[in-house]
């Protein structure tokens, strides 16, 4: 039948064939026959004058999905872009790269507006991505809508002092105390931490490193191991013969939410996530009189953009600063004076 329902689904399908043309089938998205059937005259309608008087094509969105990932399985973020697109693929499989409009993409964000903006970015950013690509690349479509992206707030720097830790890493599983500890020794962000293998520790000359394509920006990084980390790394010695951290005999996929939530609330600490180690981390280092020109290098930063947010914690070393003003002013004052009593002589 050209007009349909599945079980799966309360919308009508249409399936439509035109010859010299694979078969289309689609969702009508109506659980109205009328307006179903409308939606299948005018799509036969259309895919007959592609087929017959060589229209340009119209690429669903599907398409543009599937050559996307072909084209981008080196980025870092290459699972992530999956996972999002398994997240819209219900709301936008069928739809053609025209049809993937502003007013569409805001409406179906509106089931996650219980996530931070950032979240939501992440996913529009994805979309945006593969509609750009679809354009300026592969000549698919004409034009892409500007989406309606979310406004984040400034960045959020959240830490703990040492007393909090102990009671933090007390409370968490010992695999997961673990991994936290040497995360507060080293700055190393969660996928780093749970990434890491034997082959990239060196213990004789206590370090680690992990290379470009497993860093933010792109560029090597050596991780100095002090002695907290490395009595960590002995600890996990013999455990797993790949990963330095595992889980029962497995290398870890993703930390456990439900136990960092559970651990933070018997060491009563609020407002925490595993990020926040790092910034923990940094916090610490500024606080004990470690420049931010080092930080930036022990952090895998960029520029100092990204280590400005921890300044405001060197509060010694900018304090000996601030005294430099009055020791030029009064040294000014003194020699105005000297020469005041040369002209009187």
């Amino acid at each position: 039948m050209s007009i349909y329902k599945r079980e799966d689904s309360p919308n009508y399908w249409v399936n439509i064939s035109i010859p010299g043309c694979k078969p289309v089938q689609k969702s009508a998205r109506t659980a109205n026959r009328k307006l179903a059937q409308e939606f299948h005259d005018k799509l036969k309608a259309k895919l007959w004058r592609q087929s017959m008087l060589d229209e340009k094509r119209s690429y669903l969105w599907e398409e543009a999905v599937l050559r996307y990932l072909s084209e981008t399985t080196h980025k870092r973020d290459h699972e992530g872009d999956k996972a999002r697109l398994r997240w819209l693929h219900p709301h936008l499989e069928g739809l053609t790269l025209s049809e993937i409009t502003r007013d569409r993409m805001d409406e179906i964000m509106a089931a996650k507006a219980h996530r931070s903006p950032g979240t939501v970015n992440r996913y529009l950013a994805t979309v945006r991505a593969i509609l750009r690509k679809a354009c300026r690349e592969w000549a698919w479509c004409d034009s892409y809508p500007a989406l309606n992206m979310r406004r984040e707030p400034s960045r959020r720097v959240r830490w703990i002092t040492e007393a909090e830790a102990a009671r933090l890493l007390a409370a968490l599983p010992p695999h997961l105390s673990d991994m936290a500890e040497f995360a507060l020794a080293t700055g190393l962000r969660a996928s780093n931490v749970r990434e890491l293998v034997w082959s990239q520790v060196d213990l004789s000359r206590q370090v680690a490193w992990l290379y470009a394509d497993q860093v933010k920006n792109n560029t090597d990084l050596t991780i100095p191991l002090n002695d907290t980390a490395i009595e960590v790394i002995r600890r996990r010695l013999g455990i797993h013969d790949t990963h330095v951290f595992s889980y029962r005999g497995k290398p870890l996929r993703n930390i456990n939410a439900d136990a960092w939530q559970r651990a933070c609330e018997r060491a009563e600490i609020t407002d925490f996530r595993w990020h926040d180690l790092r910034h923990t981390w940094a916090s610490w280092h500024v606080q004990n009189g470690t420049s931010l020109q080092e930080l930036m290098e022990l952090g895998g930063w960029k520029s100092y953009k990204m280590v400005l947010c921890y300044a405001h914690l060197a509060g010694d070393h900018l304090r000996g600063a601030a005294g430099n003003i009055i020791t030029i002013s009064l040294r000014c004052a003194a020699q105005t004076d000297e020469q005041k009593q040369e002209v009187n002589l």
